[in-house]
């Protein structure tokens, strides 16, 4: 059974007007309507999954955030590129704060975390998934729990992260303000996304990865986002680019696209269309495939 929303997840505005219609290319192959609300310009999927009944969209082997094995020359690609991402993540937020404690929300199977951890972080995860929760948990010695409800509401974090997790969760506001009310005064919170104006995401169309459907219920562009400083009491220090992400994407995007496609001529069009894109970006503050966003508490 769907969920049909009568207001804006984000904003709680009533106006909204449909914007497209994409296909869930991954599992289902059903189509999805987005709105885009006029007011914040958030999009969004509806009518969506219930919370309850969502599962099921992520069940298919090219999940990679909730896997560690190298199956497939995407998926070693892949894991290669996060363990690389895993130490700029470090190298950025202990650039922010000195080593204390954070708390990653979404954290997957854990590596970040880990790293952190090695570095001189006081670690805490929250992961949904509980294939993914369970192999975090044997890396990190128990130290992820399956929600934010489970943290006591006295813990304050020094750095709160959100990388491509935002878009998943389903009471946003609700989320939000509760994962801000363990954030310290002089806290950040970062919060990484995909970006739909991004020059791939143009290229692609309906067919842009970034999408993913049903999976991602919303898309944040740049003025949705700074709609957080005034509904969430929070200051936009920076956006940091994510240049390896349109290479990914763009990877997919090919796949959706050209279904039938020689898959060396996908890698070979993903890395032209991942090149082109974060050229794009350098004339266009902010407009990569997806961007990172680095809130401090007013």
């Amino acid at each position: 059974m769907a969920e049909r929303l009568n207001k804006c997840p984000l904003c709680k505005s009533g106006l909204f007007l449909n914007y497209s219609e994409i296909k869930d290319h991954a599992v289902s192959k059903e189509t999805f309507i987005l709105c885009k609300c006029q007011n914040c310009s958030l999009l969004f999927t509806n009518p969506r999954p219930k919370e309850e009944k969502i599962g099921p969209y992520y069940d298919f082997p090219e999940y990679y955030s909730h896997e560690k094995n190298n199956k497939t020359i995407t998926q070693f690609v892949y894991n290669k590129v996060r363990d690389y991402a895993v130490i700029e993540k470090v190298k950025l937020i202990s650039g922010l704060k000195e080593p204390g404690k954070i708390l990653d929300f979404g954290c997957g199977t854990g590596e970040f975390l880990n790293a952190a951890k090695l570095s001189g972080w006081n670690i805490k995860g929250i992961e949904p998934s509980e294939k993914a929760r369970n192999q975090a948990n044997q890396l990190l010695d128990g130290k992820v729990s399956e929600s934010i409800e489970l943290i006591d509401e006295k813990k304050k974090f020094d750095i709160i992260s959100l990388f491509h997790v935002l878009e998943h969760i389903h009471s946003l506001r609700k989320t939000v303000k509760k994962i801000i009310k363990h954030l310290k005064s002089d806290g950040y919170i970062l919060i990484a996304v995909p970006n739909p104006e991004s020059h791939d995401a143009k290229k692609y169309g309906n067919n842009w990865a970034g999408w993913d459907v049903p999976r991602h219920l919303y898309h944040f562009n740049q003025t949705s986002l700074r709609n957080f400083e005034q509904l969430f009491d929070l200051e936009l220090v920076k956006i940091n680019p994510m240049p390896f992400d349109s290479y990914y994407v763009s990877l997919l995007s090919e796949a959706y696209k050209k279904p039938n496609q020689n898959k060396l001529l996908n890698y070979i069009n993903a890395i032209k269309s991942g090149w082109e894109s974060n050229k794009s970006a350098k004339t266009s503050v902010g407009q990569y495939s997806s961007n990172l966003y680095i809130f401090k508490k007013k």
